[in-house]
């Protein structure tokens, strides 16, 4: 089996979360036919891996055997140096089952407050994973450095991008444009890679 993957293939993009879908489109690039996860009706796998890796690959394959179709994954979340890496591969999970990422931004502010941090460094990791139906999987990661700052600022994005400031930068990822953001963030390095390996 060839591990490249052809422009206009037809891929499904394992995840529920339409901004993530929508940023996962453009770093595509309109090279592939996108279908989400969601629109398939397929079932969330529970995330049970303790690494971001090990999630973007379960959610992966189970999107793939359950579709036949290859799947296109993304794990990915916020880590906070003062928070010991927290929440990292619990992001999400912090918004609640409501998803509600204002929620979970109090949260860090909360924690950090609590903590009497004055490190505000933090990080993006995500991790992108490429599953054939019954068969091979690729998986790469990407990361990115900067500092938090609150309150949120901008309504660009999603999830903890209004309290991420990039390392070099002085917009929050919720205040640039998506091009911009696109083109510098966790999930732009890991296409990189993936590009690399698999394009």
């Amino acid at each position: 089996m060839s591990l490249v993957l052809e422009p206009g293939t037809r891929l499904v993009v394992a995840t529920h979360n339409p901004g993530k879908a929508r940023e996962l489109a453009e770093i595509l690039e309109g090279r592939f036919t996108l279908v989400a996860a969601g629109e398939l009706g397929l079932p969330e796998p529970e995330e049970t891996e303790a690494t971001f890796v090990g999630n973007a690959m379960l959610k992966a394959r189970a999107a793939a055997d359950a579709s036949g179709l290859i799947a296109l994954a993304d794990d990915s979340g916020l880590s906070v140096t003062a928070l010991g890496g927290a929440p990292s591969v619990y992001s999400a999970r912090w918004a609640g089952p409501g998803k509600d990422f204002g929620v979970a931004m109090e949260k860090v502010r909360a924690r950090l407050e609590e903590t009497g941090a004055t490190d505000m460094s933090a990080w993006f990791t995500s991790a992108l994973a490429v599953a054939w139906p019954e068969g091979p999987a690729v998986v790469v990661e990407g990361r990115v450095d900067g500092t938090l700052t609150f309150p949120p600022r901008g309504d660009l994005g999603f999830g903890y991008d209004p309290i991420f400031i990039p390392e070099g930068h002085d917009l929050t990822f919720g205040e640039m444009a998506p091009r911009t953001k696109d083109g510098m963030s966790h999930r732009a390095r890991a296409f990189v890679k993936l590009k690399a390996a698999l394009l």
